[in-house]
């Protein structure tokens, strides 16, 4: 809560901002914030960085607003302040006052997620702060932003990943489902996730039904477990029997999925380093060379969404509808 003097101060920068002075009312602002650093005045300093900032965003004032929020994430570094409820509501609110096409609001994001992997409970940052910048860049349908954020995000996260992923899907031939799935599947299980990998397989196939009423599917029942089967779409079968393998752990297994769908996986071209990242770390197969899984993986996958002889997809998801084909209208 700010002091009487403190309220005095923002409300005399406010009235800059009003009467169009906004480089002063940043200056100023930046001035202020400098006196409270000095002196530990951490409170006093995250006010006024924060009501400033919100206002000169608010007036479209990217450059200026974007610059006192990056200042304002120091201050929290500078303060050693964790990323409860009350300091990640300021940034989200910023956040979401950001202009799409603003270029600080990426520098922004990042310094966010930094200030919360190094004093949170996260390493990759807070689930909640990824979430919010993932549902602002699908929203705005970056697709591959949305991705970086929405794999490290909240139990809400798989629904809006997969809508985004379905989307683009919706542009490309039929038969590449399974490749659109696998960009929210493989990434989830690299990072662990199982629960989130099934979820967006499942939620990714009942779009798939839903909107292609003439697609085949079987239902497959057995002790433990029911999976459904595409006998159109083979790598969506492979999809569901690799997340049935890696709850089992059983290698062999993994192994024969490997060789039984080899060709398909191979027409693909691009899921060798995932699906080497997943052996080793749900089946202890060892990887041939060291390296960072879950980076090699998205440079891998993230590099493009169709099949191995497309063109390179677009990075914005449109509304182009996908051509028609066997069992899909």
């Amino acid at each position: 809560m700010a002091t009487r003097n403190e309220e005095k101060k923002i409300a005399g920068i406010h009235k800059k901002i009003e009467d169009g002075q906004f480089y002063e009312a940043q200056q100023q602002t930046r001035l202020v914030a400098a006196r409270y650093i000095k002196t530990k005045n951490w409170n006093s300093a995250v006010e006024i960085l924060f009501n400033v900032s919100q206002s000169l965003l608010k007036a479209g004032q990217g450059g200026s607003g974007g610059d006192l929020g990056i200042f304002l994430v120091d201050v929290y570094k500078q303060a050693e302040l964790k990323p409860d409820s009350s300091n990640k509501g300021k940034l989200l609110t910023l956040l979401r006052e950001f202009d799409s096409e603003e270029p600080t609001r990426k520098k922004y994001i990042g310094e966010i997620i930094n200030w919360s992997s190094k004093f949170g409970e996260y390493p990759a940052g807070e689930p909640e702060l990824h979430h919010v910048a993932g549902s602002l860049y699908a929203e705005e349908h970056d697709a591959y932003e949305a991705e970086r954020h929405l794999i490290l995000g909240t139990k809400d996260s798989p629904e809006i990943l997969v809508k985004l992923e379905y989307e683009w899907y919706s542009q490309d031939e039929p038969h590449t489902a399974a490749t659109y799935a696998a960009r929210a599947v493989f990434p989830y299980l690299i990072t662990g996730n199982v629960r989130d990998a099934s979820r967006s397989l499942r939620l990714f196939t009942s779009r798939l039904t839903e909107e292609n009423k003439n697609l085949s599917v079987q239902d497959v029942s057995s002790s433990g477990s029911d999976i459904k089967i595409y006998p159109s779409l083979p790598l969506l079968n492979f999809l569901g029997l690799l997340l049935l393998a890696a709850q089992k752990g059983s290698a062999d297994l993994f192994r024969q999925l490997r060789a039984k769908y080899a060709a398909h996986i191979k027409e693909v071209g691009i899921w060798d380093e995932a699906l080497t990242s997943v052996g080793e770390m749900y089946f202890g197969i060892q990887r041939p060379r060291q390296g960072n899984p879950l980076f090699d993986m998205m440079g891998s996958m993230f590099g493009g969404g169709g099949s191995n002889d497309a063109k390179p997809q677009p990075k914005r998801v449109g509304s182009v509808q996908a051509p028609a084909a066997e069992g899909l209208d």
